[in-house]
């Protein structure tokens, strides 16, 4: 493998470089991977799933089908039994719609409506619909969004907007179902930026609702634009900030029913049921009573159709059980001014299901809901052996009817099955207290609306939070799945049900120790690269163990030991390294050296060590690790399979492929019959034995299991998981190596079309667009290949900074450009900007700067400078046997160029002399028939005939 090929005289043809990562830069690339994957005590992360490489990851086209308009993404609610248009309302927003001017929807029968005027008279309209809690606002919304379906619309999006990452996940996947030039491989932001590009570009008709905006700072970024006037976008919230207006954003407030639509939702919902006679003289006064609250006047509707009670009755129930609300809701709780009608709605219907049989597992299902996400949790947490536990301590079984009183004994409860939880639901949706699609098997089967949540919460005796808090955690974890990003949708459910807990139970998820529920939600932030929010997460949860809990609480470690997986996962290796080592002295200290804990954490050591080029420490590390593992948990035991991975990481980085593959062999084999053919583990096995296929020149082999891990990944993961992409990049290098770039090349071209589209540049854009170039210039396409990299180092300066290592490399790859165009002078004059840049960021004994500095050597041997050259061949040389070893790859690639000098200054008995080495050794380590074998054999013989 020649690293750092130069222009010479009668250079023979089998002399010329091949690149040892296809898709890289011959004089750049380090393409090792590295893979630390596994999990810690407490549903801990061990390590990220990554490439140990200074050549950023290069990108595969995907295969694009046709789009299937329309298209509605999220969940629209559906609208309540007797939904009243609120014809005064809707006018108000019509018309702020016409005066932006923008995509009006048609009152009434939308199919005879107009709902899109034409472009040229078109901007953006977005409409920010305030009001407090309870009020309707989205049920108003949701409205829209449904006559926009039937209507027709290419595009309805329903966001929840409490949280930022479930829009970002929702945008995400959307950018990926309308195809979105900028759409990657799993980086969700990313993602989510190349849907509001798709959405400011397209043609296509589009409607957003963000529904219940709770922080307008957090929002801003994401707020769609549609400059063909083809859109529309719909926000709700509680605010009344003046953060959500301007820019276009026009605030419509509402507020509750006027008196002549409650009494028109009560009569028609209860007419609709058949129950018209329960109308009578005081609708008006029950609506006046309920304040006209459209939440509450439901509550009651349910109420009055369960049992069949008239307005008046339950005007006398209602005044009567408000009366003595004070001695539950005191004065400073009702912060909306309708937490009393509604919470006394909420009792009358509470006790009305005490009466049912069912009623007491009614009551204690309703408490665990309301410290879940209102948006909805999946059905089958009801089946879980936690909340069945926990609801069949609040049945209440009574003696039978002939049992004499002073005989009977209580006995042990009958537990309650997953049918009569459910059942429970069914009884507190008929009530209209949540909303239970029982048909459902999504994951967002039970909603609850925030205002009745809250007012649950309120109501709940406190000697119940624990209880409640314990169920709803433990629950929670049964339904995680394992691995994490196998199910994507639901575990980002989860993620929010637990934030959802950990903000109304964040009291009583501490004690004397951290749920582990924390832990898994971090843990799956981490599983869906979500990088940001991972490490923001993660570096909380640390501070908050150190603060609850103190230092050397187990669980304090865990989360510091996650932190440091984040700040890898982030890029950010010196801090991985040195909170790493900081982490192993405390668990060597508290655990001991051979504890399970301690050795994870010298496993991730040893990654992130090796994503910092000290390849052998790394490798020392990861003996250490394996022979622990293997005393400790066995040789079958999952963290010694994955301790051995890494260790086969660490060979290939160290130029031990032989070693690397047998040990692979290995792995694959146990995995299997460990952990089964379809595991992420088995799974990343086998890619990575097909990576060191690839190094050894196997490509048949390489391409044969690449292809299998790759329709593997795509069947279990998805076509757009991180991983899932990870090899479908190995098996396009694979088919490159093999000679196949100008399919590379159709490949990447095609990819950057689709980037280009978007109307913001992005860093996915930069690395296709260098990814390219570096295919152009192997193609001998020189001047396409520096003019699309001299774009490539602008941008990537104005976007990543000058010091960052994309800038950098970027910088290296056009000045190897330049030397291959003649451009000699430019080219040395970069590459000494960047070999010293790179001394200060990536240090003087990375192998990636060695190979730096061989390139600059090259480029002073095409100056006529050869003393110069020489003199950092032979540092380069004494650095690699020093760092990497006489036998790495590296190492002896740098003799081969080293050879090739001594022939050009007329030294030819040492080039021969070096040569028979390099021919030998490589023969050696990589087989007589491995083409850099052959190259080095080729190039003895032509400095054989040469002297």
């Amino acid at each position: 493998m020649t690293l750092f090929p130069r222009p010479r005289h009668r250079k023979p043809k089998v002399l010329k470089n091949r690149a040892p990562s296809a898709l890289g830069s011959p004089e750049v690339s380090a393409g090792v991977r590295g893979v630390a994957a596994g999990r810690d005590i407490n549903g801990s992360a061990l390590g990220a799933n990554s490439r140990v490489t200074y050549v950023d990851k290069q990108f595969v086209t995907p295969s694009y089908t046709s789009v299937p308009w329309p298209l509605v993404v999220g969940k629209v609610p559906v609208l309540a039994s007797a939904f009243q248009p609120r014809d005064g309302l809707r006018c108000a927003i019509d018309e702020a719609r016409a005066h932006n001017q923008s995509v009006v929807l048609a009152i009434g029968n939308t199919e005879t409506g107009q709902l899109f005027r034409s472009a040229a008279e078109a901007r953006t309209s977005i409409q920010v619909v305030s009001g407090g809690g309870g009020v309707g606002k989205s049920q108003l919304a949701a409205a829209y969004a449904r006559e926009a379906i039937r209507a027709g619309t290419d595009l309805v999006l329903w966001a929840p907007a409490t949280d930022l990452q479930q829009i970002l996940t929702l945008y995400a996947h959307a950018a990926f179902l309308v195809q979105a030039p900028g759409c990657t491989r799993g980086d969700i932001e990313a993602n989510a930026r190349a849907f509001i590009g798709w959405l400011a570009a397209t043609d296509r008709r589009w409607l957003v609702v963000l529904d219940d905006i709770t922080d307008p700072d957090e929002i801003e970024p994401w707020w769609p634009d549609s400059p063909r006037g083809t859109g529309w976008v719909m926000a709700t919230t509680r605010l009344k900030d003046p953060r959500l207006t301007g820019g276009g954003r026009i605030r419509i407030d509402v507020d509750v029913y006027t008196p002549e639509e409650a009494v028109a939702y009560l009569t028609r919902r209860l007419t609709d049921e058949a129950k018209a006679h329960l109308v009578d003289e005081e609708a008006i006064g029950l609506a006046r009573a309920l304040g006209f609250l459209p939440l509450a006047l439901g509550h009651a509707a349910a109420y009055m159709l369960r049992e069949s009670t008239p307005c008046s009755a339950y005007l006398q129930q209602f005044t009567t059980r408000a009366a003595h609300l004070d001695e539950l809701l005191p004065d400073w709780a009702d912060t909306e001014r309708y937490g009393r009608h509604i919470t006394t709605a909420l009792l009358l219907a509470l006790d009305a299901t005490d009466r049912d049989p069912l009623g007491p597992l009614a009551r204690a299902a309703l408490r665990l809901i309301a410290v879940l996400d209102p948006e909805g949790h999946p059905a089958g947490l009801w089946d879980t052996s936690s909340l069945t536990l926990y609801l069949t301590a609040h049945r209440v079984d009574r003696p039978p009817r002939r049992a004499v009183t002073w005989h009977w004994r209580r006995t042990a409860l009958r537990p309650v099955t997953g049918d009569e939880a459910r059942a429970a639901l069914r009884l507190l949706d008929r009530y209209g207290l949540i909303t239970y699609d029982d048909s459902a098997v999504g994951i967002r089967a039970v909603r609850i609306h925030a205002l009745t949540a809250r007012a649950v919460r309120e109501t709940t005796p406190t000697d119940h939070d624990r209880a409640i808090a314990d169920a709803a955690a433990n629950a929670l974890l049964e339904v995680w799945p394992d691995p994490d990003q196998t199910q994507r949708d639901l575990s980002a459910a989860l993620r929010a049900n637990t934030n959802e807990l950990s903000t109304h139970a964040r009291a009583t998820l501490w004690t004397h120790d951290c749920r582990p529920v924390l832990f898994y939600a971090g843990r799956s932030l981490l599983s869906a690269h979500l990088n940001g929010t991972a490490l923001a997460y993660w570096r909380d949860l640390a501070a908050e163990c150190q603060r609850l809990l103190g230092n050397d609480h187990p669980d304090t470690l865990t989360a510091r030991h996650n932190l440091a997986v984040a700040y890898q996962q982030s890029g950010r290796t010196s801090e991985a390294i040195e909170l790493s080592e900081q982490v192993i002295t405390d668990r060597e200290r508290l655990l001991g050296d051979g504890h399970p804990k301690t050795l994870v954490s010298r496993a991730n050591l040893a990654a992130s060590y090796l994503h910092a080029g000290r390849t052998r420490e790394a490798t020392e590390l990861s003996e250490q690790v394996v022979t622990d593992n293997e005393g400790v948990l066995g040789h079958g035991h999952p963290g010694t399979l994955t301790s051995r991975l890494n260790l086969a990481a660490a060979y290939q980085e160290a130029g031990r492929t032989s070693e690397a593959i047998e040990l692979l062999k290995q792995v694959v084999t146990d995995s299997e019959r460990v952990l089964g053919n379809d595991h992420p583990h088995t799974l990343a096995a086998r890619a990575k034995l097909s990576f060191s296929y690839q190094q050894t020149g196997q490509i048949g082999e390489a391409i044969e299991l690449s292809e299998q891990v790759a329709a593997d990944r795509e069947r279990i993961l998805g076509n757009d998981h991180p991983d899932t992409l990870i090899v479908s990049i190995d098996l396009a290098s694979s088919y490159q190596q093999a000679g196949r770039i100008h399919e590379a090349i159709a490949l990447l071209e095609q990819s950057l079309a689709v980037h280009e589209q978007r109307q913001s540049e992005d860093y996915d854009t930069l690395q296709i667009r260098e990814a390219l170039a570096i295919s152009y210039r192997q193609a001998d396409r020189i001047s396409e290949s520096i003019e699309l990299l001299e774009k490539v180092v602008t941008d990537s300066e104005r976007i990543l900074g000058d010091s960052h290592p994309h800038t950098l490399k970027a910088r290296a790859d056009l000045a190897i450009s330049y030397r291959h165009g003649g451009r000699t002078t430019e080219a040395i004059d970069l590459l000494e900007q960047v070999v010293a840049r790179n001394s200060d960021i990536l240090g003087t004994d990375h192998p990636n700067f060695l190979m730096l500095k061989g390139s600059l050597a090259t480029s002073y041997w095409q100056a006529g400078r050869p003393g110069e050259a020489i003199a950092i061949e032979e540092n380069v040389a004494d650095s690699c046997e020093r760092v990497l070893g006489i036998d790495h790859p590296q190492t002896v690639s740098v003799r081969s160029n080293f050879a090739m000098s001594y022939h050009d200054v007329g030294r030819t008995s040492e080039a021969i002399h070096l040569m028979k080495q390099v021919a030998a050794d490589r023969e050696r380590l990589l087989g007589r028939d491995h083409p850099d074998t052959l190259d080095a054999h080729a190039g003895l013989a032509y400095l054989l005939d040469e002297g």
